[in-house]
Formats: structure tokens, sequence, C-alpha cells
């Protein structure tokens, strides 16, 4: 699992039909880093801290073993400072 900040979200009209309507986000792991497009399987705005897991476990998160996706977001968190505080 990874803690993850939502920066915004993502556009894709043209998808494969696996993908159905399931929102896709875009997430960072710190401030600079590389970011990552995940899908939201919990509802969360940009802003949000929120907890993610990749691999079979994103696939599974989102709804299907067959789910096309390696990084999901499963829960949002409540109170989290990057910084420690």
């Amino acid at each position: 699992m990874k803690i993850m900040r939502v920066e915004k979200t993502l556009v894709s009209t043209n998808r494969i039909e696996a993908f159905g309507h399931r929102p896709l986000l875009v997430v960072q792991e710190k401030v600079g880093g590389a970011r990552s497009v995940a899908v939201d399987a919990v509802g969360c705005v940009p802003g949000d801290w929120v907890i993610c897991v990749g691999s079979s476990a994103a696939r599974e998160a989102a709804g299907s073993k067959d789910f096309p996706s390696d990084l999901t977001i499963v829960g949002i968190i409540d109170h989290w400072s990057p910084e420690g505080g």
C-alpha cells in the first residue's frame, strides 16, 4: 500500500470497454515526484490523501480480477501530515 495525494481528475473518453465508467485520478506520492493514474473506488476529490494498492489487489479492489488497473484508491485518509506533525 502507498499513501498518495490526489492531484486532479483525468478525463479519458476513449478507453477500452473493461474500464467501464470508473473515475480516473492523477495521484502523486510526494511533491515533485512522479505522477500516476489511479482508479477511484471510494469517491475522493483533489487534495485528499489516500491509500492506494497495486498489482492484483488493485484489480480486485476495482471490481474484478480481470479489471485493467495496477493502481486503485481504496481509502481516504482522515488525518495526515506528510511532515509527520
